[in-house]
């Protein structure tokens, strides 16, 4: 039946496996709400694939399922159920499909579908958040603060110099969307997505680097309060750049353009946190990309082929001459 339904698609089948221990996680921390959320957006975002692709007469990608995680475990745990429904039909019908389907989508399509519900209701998806579930033990091995009513990002731009411990943002015992808190398994996914050849290192080294050093510069001179390393690991800047800029469909191929696409995002994702109106800029950053994303490939030059090295004579005799070699 699985088969019948879905194009298989191996590399998808990997990124879906490191969000489903993301989605293990975030239910672990903020209840079986975040489950029911992310099987409500499954099935939505599998249903308008599927009314799409079969009046073309083909199966729905594998895609749609990294498309549905992605968006689910990038909204609040509280978001009502009738917004993340508005949001991933959105998000496959217009971001994906209306484009012809899998591989023609200009657009990220889980990141058009977030920022699609991030504007028309901003006050049910900026709120929402819940306090996570913290063990015992983990609250004397890390030095839990005190939790409040607000994401770490949220109370770094209200002026907090440091609102949250690092340990506790690291390990992810804190306010936030679903999937974007736990950064140790982040950066797990990120080196098992790389090892694989399932994800570019370049887009995920040029968003996040870019991004810490533009927010460098702004705490150093004085234009931000937000202190750098905890407003790396606070939103969902790390999130986007290790699962949503190394999207192969909508993010550019040659070396230098990823290096650049990169700074595009991660430099919007800044600029917007410290001086823009909302929170968080990762979203503005990724469409903002995207755009530029097959212009940067036609610009940038092709890298060269490399040289192989001349084969030598099995033997490591020198070959015959040939008859008109003799010759000469």
């Amino acid at each position: 039946m699985i088969g019948k339904l879905f194009q298989k698609q191996q590399i998808m089948r990997r990124v879906v496996g490191t969000l489903l221990v993301l989605l293990v996680f975030a239910t672990y921390l903020y209840g079986w709400r975040v489950l029911a959320i992310n099987a409500f957006v499954l099935v939505l975002g599998i249903a308008t694939e599927w009314v799409f692709e079969r009046a073309r007469g083909k199966k729905v990608s594998e895609a749609v399922l990294v498309t549905c995680l992605l968006y689910g475990l990038a909204l609040p745990p509280l978001v009502p159920f009738w917004v993340a429904a508005i949001g991933i039909v959105f998000a496959v019908a217009i971001g994906k499909e209306v484009f012809g389907g899998f591989g023609r989508n200009i657009f990220n399509p889980a990141i058009t579908g977030r920022l699609f519900v991030y504007i028309a209701f901003p006050t049910l998806t900026q709120r929402g958040w819940v306090e996570p579930r913290v063990p015992g033990f983990v609250t004397d091995l890390v030095g839990l603060d005190a939790l409040t009513g607000a994401t770490p990002l949220g109370l770094l731009a209200g002026g907090a110099t440091e609102p949250v411990g690092f340990w506790q943002l690291f390990f992810g015992f804190r306010m936030g969307s679903m999937g974007e808190s736990a950064v140790w398994l982040i950066l797990l996914a990120a080196v098992y997505l790389i090892a694989t050849k399932t994800a570019q290192w370049r887009l995920i080294a040029s968003t996040f680097l870019s991004a810490l050093l533009l927010q460098t510069v702004f705490y150093v001179t004085g234009l931000s309060a937000m202190v750098p390393h905890l407003a790396m690991m606070s939103g969902s800047i790390l999130f986007v750049a290790v699962f949503m800029s190394t999207d192969p469909v909508s993010g550019p191929n040659k070396p230098g353009s990823q290096w650049l696409y990169g700074l595009i995002i991660g430099g919007t994702t800044i600029l917007i946190r410290n001086f823009g109106g909302f929170p968080e800029g990762t979203s503005f950053g990724i469409l903002l990309g995207n755009t530029f994303a097959s212009l940067l490939d036609e610009l940038l030059p092709k890298p060269k082929p490399k040289k192989k090295p001349a084969k030598k004579p099995a033997s490591g005799r020198k070959p015959a001459a040939t008859k008109e070699g003799a010759q000469a």
